[in-house]
């Protein structure tokens, strides 16, 4: 590596940042990287500890990248993920009856409805962006019948989700720092409507829920509940959109897995779960060092932000024989959903959703193919996936 210190958000690493972590794992396993000098933990065995550890790598880390002064107030920096202990505890068992095994189940006939409809609109046009016409709509739809929310809403949530998860130590661009400061104004200002609509006349969604909720004797606020909702609606969509998005890219350049798919659907569930690994939709988890702590022979001061590269620890050759393959059958999982108290709460229903919208496109398209077009990717810290997604669809 040089001395320069290596931009993880440049367009030229987003493109493909496999060598890049493939480089620090070898040379520099804990090394400061732009944006800001957050120090990037690469290997499979440190990222673990780091995930595994909340006494020593406090959550809190989100809200220093999250919440930057320019940013001011940004309710995903207040939500639960950035906490540990008893609050994220009380916070996340609020939530956990909308994401249940039987809660989830009843959804998945409208999921598989939704999919095949999104699937025949592909077929209609013949060519477009995949992530506007079908990778966004899907769980935009999912997220918005578990919240209760309008459906003319819909396709502004992954403008606003972008734009809230882009968020940077610094601005790029005073446009980009204008478009989320309007994005958090305008979805603050949606969900304080649906909150206040809501304890007039209480619905069965998880806002009237959590209107209901008590946590330790006391009723929620409305800016508690207000950074609840923007966690789950940006978490809901940016998890599955990308891995969709990336499923399909990854589908198109490898026609031959396609064919492997077509032949066996029921090998789905293995593709989804390997293409976790391969490519995930989440690139990084955010931490904040709580003591002066040694990982791979460096010493990390207390209060430094680290980024557990979750991405690069899926690819780590000490875990995974021939990381850069991608194997249908390997039976290693990745860590793409975090583990133990962080493990994403939904992570069956984005599997889910993920297998109900392959199937779909399963049996209708004999594949998929890339327009010239050039891709441009997020610029989120901690997820990754085309922002939009040219493709030509075949049909069967």
């Amino acid at each position: 590596m040089t001395s320069q210190r290596v931009n993880i958000l440049s367009p030229e690493f987003r493109a493909n940042p496999h060598p890049g972590y493939a480089q620090m794992r070898r040379e520099t396993p804990v090394i400061q990287v732009e944006p800001a000098g957050f120090w990037a933990i690469s290997r499979y065995e440190d990222v673990a500890f780091v995930i595994k550890n909340p006494l020593l790598f406090s959550s809190e880390g989100f809200k220093t990248a999250w919440q930057p002064a320019w940013v001011g107030y940004n309710p995903l920096a207040n939500s639960m993920i950035t906490s540990d202990g008893t609050k994220h505890t009380r916070m996340r068992t609020l939530v956990s009856r909308a994401f249940n095994a039987s809660a989830i189940q009843r959804m998945e006939a409208r999921i598989r409805k939704l999919s095949l409809q999104l699937a025949d609109g592909l077929a209609q046009k013949g060519e477009g962006d995949f992530v506007s016409l079908f990778a966004m709509p899907l769980p935009a739809f999912v997220i918005g019948e578990l919240l209760g929310l309008d459906v003319s809403f819909h396709h502004r949530f992954k403008g606003w989700s972008d734009d809230i998860a882009s968020v940077t130590p610094e601005p790029l661009t005073p446009q980009h720092a204008e478009r989320t400061l309007t994005a958090i104004a305008d979805l603050t200002g949606y969900l304080s409507e649906v909150i206040a609509a809501r304890r007039r006349t209480p619905a069965d969604d998880l806002v009237s829920d959590l209107v209901r909720a008590e946590a330790d004797g006391q009723s929620l606020t409305d800016r508690e509940i207000i950074d609840f909702l923007v966690l789950l609606l940006i978490a809901g969509l940016e998890t599955t959109v990308h891995l969709l998005a990336n499923s399909l890219l990854f589908l198109a350049d490898h026609p031959e897995e396609y064919a492997r798919l077509r032949a066996n659907p029921t090998l789905v569930p293995k593709f989804i779960e390997e293409m976790l690994r391969y490519d995930s939709p989440v690139q990084a988890l955010v931490r904040i060092v709580t003591t002066d702590v040694t990982l791979a022979g460096v010493k990390i001061p207390k209060g430094e932000v680290v980024l557990a590269i979750v991405s690069s620890a899926n690819r780590d050759e000490r875990q995974y024989p021939h990381p850069d393959r991608f194997e249908l059958h390997r039976d290693q999982p990745s860590i793409s959903f975090g583990h133990g108290a962080h493990f994403c709460i939904g992570a069956q229903l984005a599997r889910m959703e993920a297998r109900c919208g392959m199937e779909a496109l399963l049996s209708r398209f004999s594949g998929f193919q890339r327009t010239p077009a050039e891709l441009t990717w997020g610029q989120a810290i901690t997820v990754r996936g085309p922002h939009t997604l040219p493709l030509r669809f075949i049909p069967a």
